[in-house]
């Protein structure tokens, strides 16, 4: 009994490990696609765009579940807003400013160097909070985040110049664009 509930335990770490590995996908592809957004639209216009679908997608999700759960349940289930804090709920607004951010910066400077950079912070964010006062083994985690961070910067210094240019010509384009629709 215990082998089967291990074995049990272990498969149910399995499905998590590869949700998390799905979900870094859709981040990654995400970004690229809010990048995209965000050169037509502009960086805020492209985040209430996101937020806006994404707010839609997850109302008729929630809506389905209650459906099912009633159903199931024989009765309603249709729970009021959560007891939270009010503070809980600015992880909206840090989410709305994070597509917001990348929106603007990924187009710029590309997917794979904005990707490690937002690791880097989430890193950096991480070994902060995580200390919660204590100062053991900050200054090596501190040392790791500047390592990847630093990697970033060499890796853009090779190719800055076309990176540039070629951020440069989409601006030339967009102010033609902009000069001719006014005329």
């Amino acid at each position: 009994m215990k082998r089967r509930q291990v074995r049990k335990r272990s498969i149910r770490v399995l499905c998590y490990i590869g949700l998390a590995l799905l979900n870094g996908g859709c981040i990654a592809s995400s970004r690229v696609i809010n990048g995209r957004l965000g050169m037509s639209t502009g960086p805020l216009r492209a985040s209430l765009y996101n937020h806006l679908i994404g707010f839609g997608f997850l109302a008729l999700l929630m809506l389905l579940g209650q459906l099912v759960m009633s159903w199931m349940s024989g009765g309603t289930t249709l729970n009021s807003l959560s007891q939270a804090p009010a503070v809980s709920y600015l992880g909206g607004v840090l989410g709305a400013l994070f597509v917001a951010i990348n929106s603007f910066v990924l187009p710029r400077i590309g997917v794979l160097r904005t990707t490690v950079l937002v690791i880097g912070g989430q890193m950096l964010a991480g070994v902060i909070l995580d200390a919660g006062g204590e100062s053991s083994g900050m200054l090596w985690k501190l040392a790791g985040v500047g390592l990847i961070v630093m990697g970033v910067y060499l890796s853009r210094k090779s190719s800055t110049g076309s990176q540039i240019r070629e951020i440069d010509r989409h601006d030339e384009i967009k102010s033609k664009s902009a000069a001719t629709n006014g005329r």
